[in-house]
């Protein structure tokens, strides 16, 4: 995966995939103390022990569509590779909640990508989901969540194109506040 927004994507849709109704996604960037990290938590159908120690093996995958499962080690392998680490927590009708931390400044550090096309990804795809989405950069944020927007839309699908484009345009002054759009 070339960039964090495609993992996001990538863990989103496993959470999913996993009957999950409520994704939050959380990203903190400190460049003060040289640390990033993302969590994905979810209120999926979780993991049994032995599934979580299988599932950062790339090849073991809980898909009947392909042998492989790539997603959490290649964010494993990503946080690594910048200086960071990397732990998944999950529970039988629980959910799941995993943790990326890296090294802002390290060369290997991938970059963040369009997360809003991610975030409107997600959101046209599966509008029966409720994602959070937070964002904080040296204490600056941004918040979405789309329980909120879904409660005062007035019968107006999230997906329609005329909401999906306001949101889009949110997501991006939200980041371009917070100064992590460019």
């Amino acid at each position: 995966m070339e960039d964090i927004s495609l993992h996001i994507l990538d863990i989103a849709e496993n959470s999913i995939k996993a009957k999950a109704k409520n994704i939050k996604i959380k990203f903190h960037e400190n460049t003060k103390k040289d640390k990033t990290i993302l969590e994905i938590a979810d209120d999926g159908e979780g993991m049994n022990k032995k599934t979580l120690n299988k599932a950062l093996n790339p090849f073991f995958t809980t898909k009947n569509t392909r042998t492989v499962g790539l997603g959490l080690s290649l964010l494993s392998e990503s946080a690594k590779a910048a200086n960071g680490t990397f732990s998944i927590k999950s529970k039988p009708g629980k959910g799941t909640h995993l943790k990326a931390v890296f090294q802002t400044s390290h060369i290997d550090r991938k970059p963040m990508g369009d997360i809003a096309s991610t975030l409107i990804s997600i959101i046209s795809g599966h509008p029966e989901v409720n994602l959070v989405y937070a964002h904080q950069l040296n204490g600056k944020k941004y918040r979405l969540n789309t329980k909120k927007i879904k409660s005062q839309l007035n019968g107006i699908r999230i997906n329609s194109p005329e909401v999906l484009q306001i949101i889009k345009s949110n997501i991006k002054k939200g980041l371009d506040y917070i100064g992590r759009q460019k």
